[in-house]
C-alpha cells in the first residue's frame, strides 16, 4: 500500500551521521526501519508504516540537544531503551520524566537525539 500523501504530512526525514553505515544498522535493528539503497546509491529507510522515509546525511551537526524533537513511537519504551543500549545508543533522559506519558530520549550513534513514545494501554 503507497503511504497517504496529503497536505501537511510529515513524509521526509534527513539524520545527520558521520557513519551511514552504522547509523542504518542502528535504526534497522533497534526499530525494524526498512534499510533500502535509493536510485543515486544513497542508504535511505522506510519506517515500519511505510509512511515515513529519510536518509542520513553526512556533514551536518547531530541534532545533540533538543530542539525540534522527533518521537519513535513503540510498542513498549523499555524493551526499546534496553534494545538502543544493546545497539550502541545512550539514553539521555530515562521512563518517568514526563509521567504520565510513557517517554523517553536516547541518544543514536550520530549524536542525535530521538524521543520515544509508548501509547497508554
Amino acid at each position: 500500500m503507497p503511504p497517504t500523501r496529503t497536505n501537511g504530512k510529515i513524509c521526509y526525514i534527513e539524520i545527520p551521521t558521520t557513519d551511514v553505515a552504522r547509523s542504518a544498522d542502528f535504526y534497522g535493528r533497534v526499530f525494524g526501519w526498512h534499510i533500502r539503497k535509493r536510485g543515486d546509491g544513497h542508504t535511505a529507510f522506510d519506517d515500519t508504516t511505510g509512511e515515513v522515509s529519510g536518509t542520513w546525511v553526512l556533514g551536518r551537526p547531530p541534532a545533540s540537544q533538543p530542539g525540534l524533537l522527533v518521537y519513535i513511537m513503540v510498542d513498549s519504551v523499555a524493551e526499546a531503551v534496553n534494545l538502543i543500549v544493546a545497539n550502541g545508543g545512550e539514553i539521555v533522559q530515562p521512563i518517568g520524566v514526563d509521567a504520565p506519558e510513557i517517554t523517553a530520549r536516547f541518544r543514536d550513534p550520530g549524536g542525535n537525539v530521538i524521543g520515544l513514545y509508548q501509547e497508554p494501554a
